[in-house]
């Protein structure tokens, strides 16, 4: 009998030998804008296998504007975007915290994202059988630099004044309450996401990484397997230094950008974690031909591929060629026949 979407997943991240590797397109509001023929062509032919749920909360924070729009957007912390293009989220130009000591107090945390309607999500969970994910996602890291803005967050870190130290306690435990929440429902897979690295190395040095995120990071996963769920998580950049600890602490499926850091320097990590894509958006989805991808797939497929332990995973953003999204997926399909 052909195995479901779920059990495909769950056949990659236990490598048990799935049919083929399941699959994840990523979409941002642009690409849909831009090609939306070519988008539900790829999304007909290649259904994915994983879906996120939503939270169906009974209380909403307060926001301001449309994030995808041209213009401002304040989100559900009070933090206020800029964007100057549509269909891609903008920049924070003026950070709400400009001094720990007076404006950490500004900060809306909001605990309405803890009023999700179990039945409902519950009731999602039961009407598909993809791979369900979660529809939280922490993100301290980001959403510190957010907050205070990335060069003040960094010199912060190197002497962490005590309110921040505090803050950063409350933000840790409100995206505890947050896991704990979702993984009292029937979700597959609990996820985060912080953006750690540059084009070459880990934005912070690895050190104060495992000093500051490394032990939220722990507590994240131990409450995903707590509840018997997998463990998700992204980060863009070269991350290859952390590698090791996402691993050790219980990290399921890693979304990263494999030819940032060189797929082969990730070979000796294949049957350890599941790659979780994703295909490089920065210059062969974007500038390359359909028969590079196709070769780029076949690399991760040869390099990564243990029985299981890849997603095809891409994303189809600003500078995506459709062809070339399309192809992944078809080169995917191809090499288990």
């Amino acid at each position: 009998m052909t195995a479901t979407s779920r059990e495909l997943v769950y056949q990659t991240l236990n490598f048990t030998g799935p049919a083929r590797a399941p699959r994840d397109l990523w979409t941002l509001p642009i690409a849909a804008q831009a090609h939306p023929a070519e988008l539900a062509a790829i999304l007909a032919a290649f259904p994915p296998d994983l879906m996120g749920i939503d939270g169906h909360e009974r209380e909403h924070a307060p926001t301001r504007g449309d994030q995808y729009a041209i213009g401002e957007f304040t989100d559900e912390w009070g933090a206020t975007f800029v964007s100057v293009q549509p269909g891609v989220i903008g920049e924070v130009k003026q950070p709400l915290i400009r001094d720990w000591a007076t404006d950490a107090s500004r900060v809306h945390i909001p605990r309405e994202w803890l009023t999700i309607d179990h039945d409902a999500v519950n009731h999602a969970c039961a009407a598909t059988d993809k791979f369900t994910l979660a529809g939280c996602c922490p993100r301290p890291f980001e959403q510190l630099q957010f907050l205070r803005g990335t060069a003040d967050l960094y010199m912060d870190l190197t002497d962490p004044p005590p309110q921040m130290l505090d803050f950063m306690a409350d933000l840790h435990a409100f995206y505890c309450d947050l896991l704990e929440t979702w993984a009292r429902t029937d979700v597959d897979a609990l996820r985060i996401m912080d953006d750690w690295g540059s084009q070459r190395s880990l934005l912070i040095a690895p050190a104060m990484w495992r000093t500051y995120f490394k032990p939220m990071y722990r507590d994240y996963a131990q409450i995903a397997h707590a509840a018997g769920k997998k463990f998700f998580m992204h980060s863009d950049g070269h991350i290859l230094a952390i590698y090791p600890d996402l691993i050790e602490i219980g990290v399921d499926a890693l979304n990263s950008q494999l030819f940032c850091m060189g797929v082969e320097k990730l070979a000796p990590f294949a049957g350890k974690i599941t790659f979780w894509g994703e295909m490089d958006r920065q210059h062969l989805l974007a500038f390359d031909t359909p028969e590079a991808v196709a070769a780029a797939v076949r690399q991760v497929y040869d390099q990564l591929w243990r029985n299981g332990g890849c997603i095809a995973q891409c994303e189809f953003g600003a500078g995506a060629q459709p062809a070339n999204v399309e192809r992944v997926f078809a080169t995917w399909d191809e090499i288990f026949g």
